[in-house]
């Protein structure tokens, strides 16, 4: 069911469509390299395949997976053969480009500088993270988008009808269970047409010979759809990024969501949880001084019971975290106390908070002046922690919230900044 040519393919109009930059590129055969970034299923083989095609090239393919140095070495002798003796260019397609390691990478940039190949290459993974600079630089590099549900209807009607495909086999597919197929392949030509192969194949024909699938089979077959996920790539940090701003936004049910996302797509449970560990402390804090308690204990129990037992631990510490008052004052302080640490003398302890346990420190003064904070009234005492530059500093400032405003109300800490002039928020991956 491969495409062979540019009208044969679907979906991937804003690249192929009529008069788009890249078609009229391919049509004049003056092919270049280029970094073709999209999710499985949605056509990268292909597009380098009619490409090639077009420009009458010598095409060659290999796997990042099971090919090297060697292989590119190899790849570029028989470029230069097809060059001298047939005068054509060569596409090199590198499948998965992304599995080569920067040594590796680093090979085809004379080649491809010195035009020796034309390099096409294939990623599901953000060729920003993935693909060296040098290469980017010489490569144009273009966003495939999944096929939406019509373009998957429409090559599931065309395998239905065709000699290549399934037509042979007199086979019948209801609306009802091509909208099932589709859900399922979350805009993936290869998981749709797998799946409708098996579904045709699980159906016995009828007394004339036909094969009518019906919803319930497809269901059968099928059983569940198949989340587009990658445990270390985009994906991942897309959708922890996704479920931490939705709690911190006080949303469960955006919250549930991608938890879900994440779970049933295979995701480690324990990093879930470790993630929610992290966000009770830095987005709720001191406002709740429960929820790290809350989060805590569902990954103590994840641990115990694993999944799929563990997922409702999970997703009510999901729902405890998003409902609860937030304040990332906790967050706040400790990066301000840090600032201080790294940036500042390193001062000596002042003696009065020194530990005393031999005469010598002892008359050296170790411990003398501090005030026992038990002998004063409410167990609090004026006196100073903080090195002689960094006295006055104010690092923990309560917000009117949840808890909080109850330790503002008992005067601990000062006024908060102003929100221009608190430190800048986390830039990982849950920032």
């Amino acid at each position: 069911m491969r495409p062979k040519s540019l009208d044969d393919i679907i979906g991937q109009g804003h690249l192929v469509g009529p008069d788009r930059p890249l078609r009229r590129a391919v049509e004049r055969g003056e092919l270049h390299s280029m970094i073709l970034w999209g999710p499985p299923g949605c056509g990268k083989t292909t597009l380098a395949l009619v490409m090639a095609r077009h420009a009458q090239a010598h095409f060659a393919q290999f796997s990042a997976v099971s090919s090297g140095v060697k292989e590119v070495r190899a790849v570029v002798a028989e470029a230069e053969r097809e060059r001298k003796l047939h005068d054509r260019q060569t596409v090199l397609f590198v499948d998965e480009i992304h599995r080569f390691n920067k040594a590796q990478q680093d090979a085809f940039l004379p080649h491809v500088e010195s035009g020796r190949i034309i390099l096409i290459g294939a990623t599901t993974e953000n060729p920003s993270f993935e693909v060296i600079a040098p290469l980017l630089s010489r490569a144009r590099v273009y966003v495939l988008e999944p096929l939406g549900p019509d373009d998957l209807k429409l090559l599931l009607r065309r395998a239905l009808d065709t000699p290549d495909g399934l037509a042979g086999l007199d086979a019948e597919l209801p609306d009802e269970a091509a909208d099932l197929i589709v859900l399922v392949a979350q805009g993936d030509a290869r998981a749709a047409l797998t799946a409708l192969e098996l579904v045709v194949a699980a159906q016995e024909p009828g007394a004339d010979g036909r094969r009518r699938a019906t919803v319930e089979l497809t269901r059968d077959v099928i059983q569940r759809k198949f989340l587009l996920y990658d445990k270390s790539g985009e994906q991942h940090f897309n959708l922890i990024s996704a479920l931490h701003k939705s709690l911190r936004d006080s949303d469960p049910d955006g919250a549930l969501y991608w938890l879900a996302r994440m779970l049933e797509a295979g995701e480690d449970p324990l990093y879930v949880a470790r993630r929610l560990v992290r966000f009770a402390s830095e987005d709720v804090g001191m406002a709740n001084p429960n929820a790290l308690l809350v989060a805590t204990a569902a990954r103590q129990a994840v641990e115990f019971i694993g999944l799929p037992e563990g997922n409702t631990a999970l997703a009510e510490a999901a729902i405890y975290l998003a409902l609860a008052p937030k304040s990332n004052a906790t967050y706040v302080a400790y990066e301000a106390a840090k600032r201080d640490a790294l940036g500042t003398a390193t001062a000596p302890v002042p003696l009065h908070l020194r530990n005393a346990p031999t005469r010598l420190m002892k008359e050296l003064d170790y411990g003398k002046g501090y005030k026992y904070a038990h002998d004063f009234d409410g167990a609090r005492v004026d006196q100073q922690h903080l090195p002689p530059g960094l006295q006055g500093r104010r690092y923990y400032l309560p917000t009117d919230r949840g808890f909080e405003a109850e330790l503002r109300r008992r005067g601990i800490g000062g006024t908060r900044p102003e929100a221009g002039d608190e430190p800048a928020r986390p830039t990982g991956e849950t920032g």
